[in-house]
């Protein structure tokens, strides 16, 4: 009986030790991904312009600063209206695309597959090149049109990956069964097939906005006058990194949690429904 209460005795301790080591490494882990984060918006309320402890004290100040410079505004709003085209013309050009994969067999389809992963694989600087030269042979002139096509190209991989995933999982039975009770490949689409993969689309959507909003190497070399968020903070880290950059960063975390939240819900309710 005392051995079996040892060992029992012995199997808790092991396991305590097991747990507190399996805490200690999320704990810093989660502290190694979050913690430069926090104290990116710890700095963007201190009055002080040094980035140093101890915190001299709380301000807005860096905030209103940030709404009343011209420059950064418009490089956020350059940044918006690249990335939301970008992932609209990705979704446009990637659903059909993954659908096409799914539902049809043809010659060459594995290296097709093998091929549109190739844009996100290559370094950001390849891809950029490479449409540069693409560009000035065609004669078109460097803008922000220029980068939101050279972001689709770059992204497309994400919208088809993801979605053909999805449409893999899908039973091919509701289709048939769909066009069995009279319904046009439209309606089949509409009402069976997208429903379904809804969720992967917004994920993917997301993915894109985020990989557009913050990406620099295809940026740096497709854009024209116009400075997206990105290029502004690179061609301002000379001075080093100053309030108004931790203010806009901290805002652009806020947007991500928004966007994250929202489509936690959204997922949540589809699952509710089903």
């Amino acid at each position: 009986m005392t051995l079996a209460v040892l060992s029992d005795q012995r199997q808790r301790i092991n396991r305590w030790g097991a747990d507190g080591a399996f805490t200690t490494f999320v704990c810093l882990l989660m502290a190694f991904l979050y913690l430069p984060i926090a104290i990116l918006i710890i700095f963007s309320f201190n009055d002080s312009r040094t980035l140093a402890w101890p915190l001299t004290g709380f301000t807005w100040d860096w905030y209103q600063k940030l709404f009343s410079n011209d420059a950064l505004i418009e490089a956020v709003g350059n940044s918006f209206y690249v990335a939301t085209f970008s992932t609209m013309l990705t979704l446009l050009v990637g659903i059909p695309a993954a659908m096409a994969l799914d539902k049809f067999n043809f010659p060459g389809k594995t290296l097709f597959r093998r091929l549109l992963l190739l844009p996100i694989a290559l370094p950001g600087i390849v891809t950029g090149i490479s449409m540069l030269n693409m560009f000035r042979i065609f004669g078109f002139n460097l803008s922000l049109e220029t980068v939101i096509l050279g972001h689709a190209t770059a992204l497309l991989a994400v919208v088809v990956t993801q979605i053909f995933a999805r449409l893999q999982r899908l039973p091919k039975s509701l289709g048939e069964a769909s066009s069995d009770l009279g319904a046009n490949a439209f309606q089949t689409f509409w009402f069976v097939i997208l429903p379904n993969i809804r969720t992967a689309i917004i994920a993917s959507g997301l993915l894109s906005f985020v990989l557009s909003f913050d990406e620099i190497p295809v940026t740096f070399f497709l854009t024209g006058r116009d400075n997206t968020l990105p290029m502004f903070i690179y061609s301002t880290m000379r001075r080093g990194v100053t309030p108004e950059i931790n203010a806009v960063g901290t805002l652009i975390v806020c947007a991500s949690v928004v966007l994250i939240i929202t489509s936690v819900v959204i997922m949540r309710d589809r699952n509710a429904r089903q």
